[in-house]
């Protein structure tokens, strides 16, 4: 039997789960996505809520006064948009993978706005993002998401921050790292492909110099580099579980820099 009760003290602890969870959802790929009703977001962080309400032991917050309960719902604000931007920022992979195929085939100039990341985005970039964001819904990534900020209040009970500020920046580092290893990954065939038409237009304006490579090359690159994307589309699952694989490091390295183990 569910009982929802509420005294002064448990009502703040409400609003203090309640405010690590907004952060969260409003932060977070999928749930915070700008084109999202805002009142979708504000009724399932409520709903989340509530259910958490229920299953986390409420201890003792020890603060005094209204500056101690502002300081602790600034740490569960931090806390949220910390986990939620530590899964958000991976889909920014995809978009620099598309921005450097863009460059290579011609379409560096056509951009277009990515609601996700509320920025311009190439064309390719964008087609890439909404596949991602196709597949972390059929794969029920974001079902993984959504445990991990519950079960972020096992390691991190409410006013139990410790940020180690230089885990955090460790761990974003290591992203940094990654975030260019896995987006050449990405671009790797449309690179290795257009480098061999690129030799190939070279040996021909040395052959040929009478022809304008200039004007036939910006044609072909275009042709060649959708030729290859669509051939090698069905490797695209293969994209996102690098994807989904560095989502799920980065979280867990975000949550290990704001405890004490």
């Amino acid at each position: 039997m569910v009982n929802y009760s509420f005294s002064l003290i448990t009502f703040e602890y409400f609003i203090l789960i309640l405010v690590r969870i907004s952060c969260f959802i409003y932060i977070a790929p999928f749930f915070g996505m700008q084109n999202t009703p805002g009142r979708v977001k504000i009724g399932l962080s409520v709903f989340i809520s509530f259910l958490l309400f229920q299953i986390i032991p409420k201890e003792s917050l020890g603060y005094t006064g209204i500056v101690g309960y502002s300081i602790i719902v600034l740490k569960e604000g931090i806390t949220g948009l910390l986990i939620g931007f530590a899964a958000n920022v991976c889909n920014s992979i995809i978009l620099l993978a598309g921005n450097l195929i863009d460059m290579n085939i011609g379409f560096s100039m056509a951009q277009e706005y990515n609601p996700q990341m509320q920025t311009q985005a190439s064309v390719t970039g964008n087609l890439y993002s909404y596949l991602v964001l196709l597949l972390l819904v059929i794969t029920n990534m974001h079902h993984y998401i959504l445990r991990a900020v519950a079960d972020s209040y096992q390691l991190i009970p409410v006013n139990g921050q410790v940020f180690q500020w230089d885990s955090l920046l460790t761990g974003f580092v290591t992203y940094m790292i990654d975030l260019f290893v896995i987006a050449f990954r990405i671009i790797l065939p449309v690179f290795a492909c257009l480098m061999i038409l690129n030799c190939i237009l070279g040996i021909m304006a040395k052959v040929s110099p009478q022809m304008n490579m200039f004007a036939v090359g910006m044609q072909l690159k275009v042709l060649f580099g959708l030729f290859v994307m669509l051939v090698t589309i069905e490797l695209f699952i293969n994209v996102s579980d690098f994807i989904f694989d560095e989502m799920k490091r980065t979280i867990v390295s975000m949550i290990k820099g704001m405890y004490v183990s």
